[in-house]
């Protein structure tokens, strides 16, 4: 029995490595089984062009521009971090002089203003009362006027006493003192021009942009409520962070330029024109005040960011090929600087890049001195590689 049994034992042995291998085998080129590399017979993504070529017409519209790669020693900066502002002296908030309830309402945010534009008008029932207080003094002062002149001309030929016209002087002075006084306050109120008897027109106190708004019709306010901000944004201010180390190797004047978290591929260039003169005693900063352009309006109060700003101690570093930070570009996941070859012919190099400073980077590998690099219209470039353009863009 004992050998049969063993017999038995490795028949069912046998089977079962039998099945493991049909399972294991690989699927026949028939079979539909799933394949584990279900794409292996695709043919590869094409990749990007590595030429471009653009007429004369479309280079000019897309204001390409180009500049030779230059051995130079960039210049040693300070990284100072820091928020956009704007300049006090060119923004405005705007309150009710006197409390009142909105009537009408002529303004968004975002409107464009010019000083003196009617923003708001404000009910204030007070200001009807001064009104008419003023109506009657200016009414009164100017028959008390005309009677002292007239009773100055009778004493002159003696038909009246020189009492009667002293005191009809007092009471015409008197009264126009009365009317000089209640249109100062209607000039403190800003209530002397245009509107209603009891209607206040706020105006724009600056030219700019509106900012914020606080207000709706029907509203009540108060002389300590802000119903508008108004700023000109055509010039802002970065204030960068100094650390008190470092305050020695800025100076006014020093160049800088501004990266924004906001646009990491735009850069804007501007000056320290202010270094502040007290120390933050928590973060034991100092301010540095940058002023900057707004170009196209990209700058927003309070973007975040990093001022690049030199300083006044050379370093000894050797001197290495540069290109304008503008040459740079990211295409496909790759940085490429574009070379002009000829009449319409760009060519798209890879580089590797080192430091960077004041709107210059160097370049490790990739270019040489003297070659052309488009510095200006590099994102029309772009645009035409990830289109795949290789021939002659249409006019």
């Amino acid at each position: 029995m004992k050998p049969l049994c063993y017999a038995l034992a490795l028949l069912a042995l046998c089977s079962s490595c039998q099945k493991k291998e049909e399972q294991t085998a690989p699927p026949s080129p028939g079979s539909s089984a799933a394949d584990p590399h279900p794409h292996r017979d695709e043919p590869e993504h094409e990749a990007l062009p590595t030429h471009v070529r653009l007429s004369e017409a479309v280079i000019a519209r897309a204001g390409i521009k180009t500049t030779a790669v230059t051995r130079n020693t960039l210049q040693p900066t300070l990284s100072l971090p820091g928020e956009i502002n704007a300049d006090p002296d060119r923004s405005a908030s705007v309150s009710a002089p006197v409390a009142g309830r909105i009537e009408r309402i002529s303004f968004k945010e975002g409107s464009s203003v010019k000083k003196g534009d009617a923003l708001l008008v404000i009910r204030v029932v007070e200001l009807g009362k001064l009104r008419a207080a003023l109506a009657t003094a200016s009414a009164k002062a100017k028959a008390a006027r005309l009677n002292a002149d007239r009773l100055r001309a009778l004493v002159e030929k003696r038909l009246a006493s020189d009492q009667d016209a002293v005191n009809a002087e007092a009471e015409a002075s008197a009264l126009e003192i009365e009317v000089r006084g209640h249109t100062e306050q209607l000039d403190a109120l800003g209530g002397r021009a245009g509107g209603g008897a009891s209607e206040l027109v706020l105006r724009a106190p600056v030219s700019g942009i509106v900012v914020s708004r606080n207000a709706v019709i029907g509203q009540p306010v108060t002389t300590e409520q802000t119903v508008a901000t108004i700023a000109d944004l055509s010039e802002l201010w970065f204030m960068g962070r100094v650390f008190e180390k470092d305050l020695g190797r800025l100076e006014l004047g020093g160049k800088a330029v501004v990266e924004l978290n906001a646009y990491p591929d735009e850069h804007f260039e501007g000056t320290v024109e202010y270094l502040g003169q007290e120390v933050d005693k928590v973060a034991r900063t100092i301010t540095a005040r940058i002023r900057l352009k707004n170009r196209d309006g990209m700058l927003r109060i309070h973007l975040f960011g990093n001022a690049q700003v030199a300083v006044n101690k050379p370093g000894q570093r050797a001197a290495s090929l540069v290109v304008p930070r503008d040459a740079v570009a990211d295409v496909g996941g790759k940085t490429q600087v574009f070379v002009r070859q000829g009449d319409g012919d760009f060519e798209a190099h890879e580089v590797v890049l080192g430091d960077s400073a004041l709107g210059l980077v160097e370049v490790l590998s990739g270019l040489r001195e003297g070659e052309q690099v488009v510095s200006a219209g590099t994102f029309s470039l772009k645009s035409a590689v990830l289109k795949g353009t290789l021939a002659d863009e249409a006019d």
